[in-house]
């Protein structure tokens, strides 16, 4: 695990380095400025951010698996195995939206001034609307990261398809009923016209066992394909 972990803060670094965090922030950052507003309510905006997360942690996955040149990564590779590298790239990239998504929550928190939604009869309050957003966040970032994981090597799939995976394993991740993050991002829609609020706990721990799971597989089948 320690050795998981230095590869983890190598592979982050190199996202910073090589300026690959940049897009998918730049995409998000875009997104966020044109579908939420200062004076909006708050929960409405953490659904709305929440979903966006979900694309965005998968071209973080992509960025952390591609940025190392591969002459740099063979040689990583032999010394600390195939396995290893790849579960840092992707615990890496896990990272990187982890923070984005708390990112995410304090500034709609700072721009929605408080007001946790309108029109509705009850009022969860600012803590426990705080606390479902950055539950739906984690979620949505644990989903992206697998639509991303899934398209990618060492998943035999070519590049361009690879993409169209991702985004269509994305799309799905917030469309289909009985996905994690399809079901945290309609609580806190539904709740914003409502008021009743309920913190997606549930699928926050079924989303961590979905990456954990995929993340170990996809570990093991690194080590058996040539890189």
């Amino acid at each position: 695990m320690r050795q998981v972990g230095a590869l983890t803060r190598y592979h982050l670094e190199l996202l910073v380095r090589s300026h690959a965090w940049l897009p998918p922030f730049l995409a998000f950052a875009l997104l966020m400025v044109i579908g939420v507003t200062p004076g909006d309510p708050l929960l409405g905006g953490l659904g709305y951010g929440a979903g966006l997360l979900v694309p965005v942690s998968a071209w973080y996955v992509r960025s952390a698996l591609t940025a190392e040149p591969p002459a740099s990564r063979a040689c990583l590779v032999a010394v600390a195995g195939p396995a290893r590298v790849h579960l840092g790239a992707l615990l890496a990239a896990l990272t990187a939206g982890l923070v984005l998504a708390a990112g995410e929550v304090a500034v709609l928190w700072w721009i929605s001034g408080a007001v946790v939604n309108r029109g509705a009869q009850q009022d969860p309050g600012v803590g426990r609307a705080l606390l479902a957003g950055l539950a739906t966040s984690v979620a949505c970032v644990l989903l992206g990261a697998l639509a991303g994981s899934l398209g990618n090597r060492p998943v035999p799939v070519r590049a361009p398809y690879g993409i169209l995976a991702a985004l269509g394993l994305s799309a799905a991740a917030l469309v289909v009923p009985f996905s994690p993050a399809n079901a945290a991002v309609r609580g806190v829609v539904t709740a914003a016209r409502t008021g009743r609020l309920a913190v997606p706990w549930g699928e926050a721990l079924l989303a961590v066992a979905l990456f954990t799971a995929a993340a170990a597989g996809l570990a093991a089948l690194a080590g058996r394909r040539p890189e």
